[in-house]
């Protein structure tokens, strides 16, 4: 086995301590990667949360990150030492059923490996995610970082970005285009930049004010304050796609009313139950959809236009040892626009008392 160190959960708070964690040996087509920037995603508070104070479950989150190939398998052939490469959320599939043979791992029919919170496929062990300074990954779920992009503000783009990308694309949005994002936090303010950038009208809903600068800047052309009833009357039937990024459960209606004939509404942010008005998708034949992530066509395609256009994520960078700064600072929705935590201080050595170890 492999030794490293990371962020784990290791009592019954949610509070990520400092540790050693272990590594599988390379298998024929593994990459060890040395992770330098993880993306803080609003699932890692999410797992956290779960644990219900299971401090026998191990929990590592991290599931976007972008670092450096320090070592291959034998039958790897895509990579090699030194390569820079990004990974999501998806490190495995069962590679035979329908989805996979569509490039959708994503929607596995016997479940995707994810990159934490999962279990490993040939050996049933925990996935332990990259909060930490080494993850080895089957080459097949690793995606050359294109030459250019920041590699810090790059990582949000292999699970926020694929997330708002994989709709954009399946909806067919291009020039001529009508767009609505629905917030602007981690998963909008990537949409608004991805919307523009495909050619699109691209405009943001936002209760907030003081947003509006920010939309422009990012490349919207109009901003409608969804508290103002007259703005929400006047942009009704409006838009061709809406994609709707609020992580908090909340009303559709109001946003399905501002969708345009055939038009569809994309639901991305709060994935549990809701409550629809069938009128709302009645009057005008609309459309409500969801996504989630992205297979690996998807996300090669998002991180070659991203290459392309040079679209990276608006980050706050903090060294690791702040991680549960960063979670906390996120449950109270203090960030602009992502959090991206800088591995490199896991190389200092730790007194004793910083520093647990961990037998998985």
């Amino acid at each position: 086995m492999r030794t490293t160190i990371g962020w784990r959960a290791q009592d019954a708070s949610a509070t990520l301590r400092r540790t050693r964690l272990e590594r599988r040996d390379l298998r024929p087509d593994d990459l060890a990667v040395r992770v330098d920037y993880c993306g803080v995603c609003h699932s890692d508070l999410h797992a956290l949360d779960a644990r219900n104070g299971q401090e026998d479950q191990p929990l590592v989150p991290g599931h976007e990150f972008t670092g450096v190939v320090t070592g291959v398998g034998p039958s790897v052939t895509r990579f090699g030492v030194g390569d820079r490469v990004a990974v999501g959320n998806i490190i495995d599939s069962c590679g035979q059923c329908a989805m996979c043979r569509a490039g959708q791992e994503n929607f596995c029919r016997s479940f995707p490996t994810l990159t934490y919170g999962g279990t490993d496929r040939h050996d049933g062990t925990p996935t332990l995610g990259a909060y930490s300074r080494e993850y080895v990954v089957r080459e097949d779920f690793a995606h050359p970082l294109p030459p250019g992009l920041d590699p810090a503000a790059a990582a949000p783009l292999l699970c926020a970005g694929v997330t708002v990308w994989e709709p954009l694309r399946a909806l067919g949005v291009g020039p001529g285009s009508e767009v609505a994002v629905v917030g602007l936090g981690g998963l909008g303010h990537l949409a608004v930049k991805l919307a523009a950038a495909l050619g699109a009208t691209t405009s943001v809903i936002s209760r907030s004010p003081d947003k509006a600068d920010d939309a422009y800047l990012l490349g919207a052309r109009d901003f409608v304050l969804s508290t103002a009833p007259d703005q929400m009357a006047h942009a009704r039937d409006r838009f061709d796609v809406v994609l709707d990024t609020v992580s908090a459960p909340h009303d559709v209606g109001p946003y399905l009313r501002l969708v345009a004939l055939d038009g569809t509404l994309s639901q991305l942010g709060h994935l549990g139950p809701l409550t629809v008005d069938t009128l709302d998708l009645l009057v005008g034949r609309k459309k409500l959809s969801s996504a989630g992530s992205g297979g690996r066509p998807s996300t090669a395609a998002m991180l070659e236009f991203c290459g392309k256009h040079g679209i990276t994520a608006d980050i706050e960078l903090l060294p690791s040892a702040r991680v549960n700064e960063a979670l906390d600072r996120l449950r109270h929705n203090d960030v602009h626009y992502r959090f991206v935590l800088d591995m490199s201080d896991l190389d200092a050595a730790p007194s004793p008392s910083r520093e647990t170890r961990s037998r998985l």
